[in-house]
């Protein structure tokens, strides 16, 4: 199936944006999936300036790219969180350490994210929503059914308006199931979905590597939520559990090999990518499949490359003839 390749901007953005496609056309990816950070993609410029749409998609077309996807995790991080200092590295200066205003500021960004979208032609936007639960996930001290409820109903609440703009601009958008979010696992997503009575406007940005140290079988996902997958991101971890560590990771940084899981470059950890295509075809998905490429272990310019000839390899079409009708005849 020719379903085109991306790399995922976020962990590049300490590069300018024209440096980075011009590394992306070498590597021989199809595209990108635009970070909302650094200077990859500024929303609200985007959303106001049609003169600097136009110079972003000019540094696309120079370089032979296209973008199917805007991400927009730190502000949405921000919208949904309650605050704490790590917040404020996402902040603009004017926010920092100001809870309120970190998130009107955030509310914004993302309304001006839809819009941005909607001017560069992407009819996604990836990323989180945060989480007034997370920080009470192991219970105790106990944390009640009534504080889960109204972190659901906080959600819904802070969000609504902001799909309201995507709606309006003819944009979905694609929740990274992922810890720290209000929906991080198979039942939490599937109570978010309830929550929001199924709108259309959210779906899933389905990234296996978030999944596969919780203990789930990724490919599940995909086919319990066929009809909610908007976007993919391609990428692995390993489960490295040895007797001393554990799966919260001791507090130890990404990439120490003590850790009891790291994420890891495609093809060297866990995740089962073949049962994951196979879902997707049935799945009829046939969006961009977007490497985000995160290793500590290793050069990232030769994971890049790397990771983009796995995915070639692993990208399979579905059948399309049924093998048995010939005993028919």
């Amino acid at each position: 199936m020719s379903r085109p390749v991306t790399l995922f901007s976020g962990q590049w953005a300490d590069l300018p944006f024209e440096t980075f496609c011009a590394k992306v056309k070498s590597f021989g990816y199809d595209g990108i999936e635009i970070a909302c950070w650094g200077d990859h993609m500024d929303v609200k410029r985007a959303a106001t300036d049609p003169k600097y749409v136009e110079e972003k998609k000019a540094i696309l077309a120079k370089h032979g790219l296209k973008a199917w996807a805007l991400g927009a995790h730190l502000s949405g991080q921000c919208v949904g969180d309650l605050w704490d200092p790590r917040l404020d590295g996402f902040a603009p200066a004017e926010c920092k350490g100001k809870s309120e205003k970190i998130r009107e500021w955030a509310i914004q960004e993302m309304k001006y994210t839809a819009r941005a979208a909607k001017n560069m032609g992407c009819k996604v936007v990836t990323g989180f929503m945060g989480s007034a639960v997370w920080k009470y996930w192991y219970s105790f001290p106990q944390t009640t059914t009534a504080m889960t409820d109204e972190a659901f109903a906080e959600s819904v609440r802070l969000w609504s308006p902001i799909f309201d703009e995507f709606d309006a601009c003819g944009v979905k958008f694609a929740l990274e199931v992922h810890p720290t979010e209000i929906a991080y696992d198979f039942y939490t997503a599937e109570r978010l979905l309830s929550e929001f009575k199924q709108r259309p406007t959210l779906g899933f940005n389905f990234d296996p590597s978030h999944l596969i140290w919780q203990g789930m079988k990724p490919h599940l996902f995909v086919r319990d939520f066929a009809k909610k997958i908007f976007h993919v991101h391609m990428k692995d971890a390993a489960v490295t559990l040895d007797g001393r560590a554990g799966i919260l990771g001791s507090h130890l940084e990404f990439g120490d090999n003590r850790r009891g899981w790291n994420f890891r470059s495609l093809g060297h950890g866990d995740v089962d990518f073949e049962n994951i295509i196979r879902e997707l075809n049935a799945a009829g998905y046939t969006g961009p499949l977007s490497v985000e490429w995160e290793d500590s272990g290793m050069e990232r310019e030769f994971g890049a490359r790397e990771a983009l000839a796995f995915v070639r390899r692993v990208d399979f079409s579905p059948s399309n003839i049924a093998f048995d009708a010939a005993m028919q005849k």
